[in-house]
Parts: structure tokens; C-alpha cells; sequence
């Protein structure tokens, strides 16, 4: 059976379960197509019997569905089996791309709780709009590092199952590393820990009870808004240094917690110098953060901030053309590129 018939088998198995526990006083109880064997292929029948007779030591406190259960063994076993969590303790956001548990530590673990990010399957996720981001970008296996056999390489050019599978793994893998240049630079992003093929576990913001809101969220008073300001500037303006760009900044994309802010979700991160459209997702994500800090009572002017921050670091100012208009065969499409990197 392949993954994505386990999806769509699981999928329809959770949907309907309620429905098919409750029956009306009376009425007779009918059975679900899926769960009468004759109408389930034999390839489904196995593998569900494999997840039910699955002796696996990771039990875990979180009361997940029976899809979304056989998901986070697949997903987190390993950071259990070398004790970077010990339980999944509940889920703290939803995502169309993936979904955030609060976990308990294990013994590697200098904290006593951690975040794991859990991406959705590959087919459950929608992929079309992620191009403007990774232009530039060289795609990163599982390990981080970056993939150089060329079989790999014409199979993500080609987009075939395994290259697509290659171009997944490659988006996690931006977001950790990410996370480590940046963590280590300074910038005020979550502590990141381990990354496995379709997960990554960094520290958790909040306590045992809460977890940070959105910046969006919160309503600040006006020293305070000027003070975080500030300080979402100086990240910002760190991030360029190591050359990233968020690419999705945003009131929603940042955690407050104790009067502090916490900078989350980079798997779009842009390189500036690679990305011909650089500068157009750049001035989008210093204009929305200025977007919020405008209703918080902060004078600033995004456009305005977003060059001063650009120049600075040496960055040209243009009007780009999108890539996906430019012939590499033609010799005036090769020189627009090249001006625009």
C-alpha cells in the first residue's frame, strides 16, 4: 500500500467514525463502506493490520485521531527512540502545511518542553505557490546538506513522485537550517533540536498550560509596541546580515510571550542574492510588520524602512521580472537575470 492510499484510507476512516458510533433509536446500524472488508483492497487490509498490531513502546498522553496517531508515530518516533521527547502532550496550531505539538522533553533535551512541527503528507499539502521561493535556493536532502547525485536532481527537475518526495524533504530541511544559522546569529527564533523527514523539534514557547499567541493577537501599549518595534527591526535587519529573508513576516508569524517576541516559520526563506524577486518579498514583509505596528500607535513607513534596510546591506532596488517569463535559451532574457541577482 502505497502513502497516499493510506491518506485518503485514513482520512475517510476518521471522518466518518462518529457517524458510524452513533445510530438513531431504531434505525439499524449500517456498516461504512470502508470498514467491510470485501470493499477494502487487500493492500489497505494489510496495512492496517500492520499499524494494529504494532507493538510500539511510544504511547503518548495526546488523544490524537486514528489517522493523525499513525502520522506522529511515523513522524516523531524517532525523536523519541533517542529520547529528544518523551510524551506528546497536545496539539497547539493546525496548518494546511503542518501542525504544531507541545511535547515533554527527553533526556537530550535542556528544557522541559519542546514544539514539534509535523508536516502534512506531501499530497495533502498544496505546493504551487512555494516556487517564487525556492528560486536560487539549491535543494537540501534529509541530512541538510545539499543534494548533488545527479539522479536526484533530474528527478526534482523532472517532478516526478520521488523528486517531489525530494522537494518536501528539501523545504523541511530550509526551515531547520535555517533556524540553526539564525539561532546561532543571535536572531530571536526558537532554539532548534533535531530534524527528521517529515518533523523538526525546536523550543516550545509558553508553559505547560499556554502557548504564546500570535503577535497578531495582542493589543500592546504604546511603549511597549515601540520598544517590540525595535526589536523586530534589529531581527530583521540581522536576518539580511546572514543573508535570509523571512518571506512570509508577518503579526502572525511572530509569538509573544512575557513582553517577548519569538520569530517563527521560515520553510519559504529567501536568499537575497538568488532570488530575483528578493526585493519585492522583502518590502512585502517589512510592510506588513509595519502594518501592525501602525494599529498599535507606532509611526513608521514600511516602504520607506524596507529601503533604508535593503541599501544598507548593499542591495539594489528594482522592478524585477518573474523568472517564470525569462527564456534561459534567449541571450536578452540571460542579461535580465544576471541584472537582477
Amino acid at each position: 500500500m502505497n502513502t497516499n492510499d493510506a491518506i485518503e484510507f485514513f482520512n475517510e476512516l476518521d471522518d466518518n467514525e462518529q457517524l458510524n458510533n452513533y445510530v438513531r433509536p431504531g434505525v439499524r446500524k449500517e456498516k461504512h463502506p470502508l470498514r467491510n472488508p470485501k470493499k477494502v483492497p487487500l493492500s489497505v487490509q494489510k496495512f492496517v493490520q500492520a499499524q494494529d498490531d504494532s507493538k510500539s513502546s511510544f504511547k503518548f498522553t495526546y488523544k490524537a485521531a486514528r489517522f493523525e496517531e499513525w502520522w506522529l508515530l511515523d513522524s516523531l518516533g524517532d525523536f523519541y527512540e533517542h529520547k529528544w521527547i518523551s510524551d506528546v502532550l497536545r496539539r497547539v496550531k493546525g496548518g494546511k502545511e503542518a501542525s504544531v505539538y507541545q511535547c515533554r522533553s527527553g533526556v537530550e533535551v535542556d528544557a522541559p518542553l519542546v514544539a514539534a512541527k509535523v508536516y502534512r503528507p506531501r499530497s495533502l499539502r498544496n505546493l504551487k505557490n512555494d516556487q517564487q521561493y525556492r528560486v536560487g535556493r539549491v535543494d537540501l536532502g534529509e541530512d541538510g546538506n545539499a543534494l548533488v547525485k545527479s539522479g536526484d536532481v533530474h528527478a526534482i527537475a523532472k517532478r516526478s513522485g520521488y523528486g517531489e518526495g525530494l522537494r518536501h524533504q528539501s523545504w523541511i530541511a530550509y526551515e531547520f537550517k535555517t533556524l540553526e544559522l539564525l539561532y546561532e546569529a543571535g536572531v530571536d527564533v526558537p532554539k532548534p533540536y533535531a530534524m527528521e523527514k517529515n518533523a523538526i523539534l525546536m523550543g516550545y514557547v509558553g508553559d505547560i498550560d499556554t502557548s504564546a499567541p500570535a503577535l497578531s493577537t495582542v493589543a500592546l501599549e504604546l511603549d511597549e509596541a515601540r520598544s517590540l518595534y525595535d526589536r523586530v527591526v534589529r531581527n530583521i535587519d540581522l536576518m539580511l546580515t546572514y543573508h535570509r529573508i523571512h518571506g512570509d513576516l508577518s503579526a502572525y508569524n511572530i509569538l509573544y510571550w512575557m513582553g517577548d517576541i519569538t520569530l517563527i516559520d521560515f520553510p519559504q526563506v529567501v536568499l537575497p542574492e538568488a532570488n530575483p524577486a528578493s526585493w519585492t518579498i522583502f518590502l512585502r514583509d517589512v510592510t506588513r510588520i509595519c502594518q501592525y505596528f501602525s494599529s498599535q500607535g507606532v509611526d513608521c513607513d514600511g516602504r520607506k524602512l524596507a529601503a533604508e534596510l535593503w541599501t544598507s546591506h548593499g542591495h539594489k532596488i528594482f522592478k524585477e521580472v518573474d523568472p517564470l517569463y525569462l527564456d534561459a535559451e534567449k541571450p536578452e532574457d540571460r542579461q535580465i537575470w544576471e541584472k537582477q541577482k
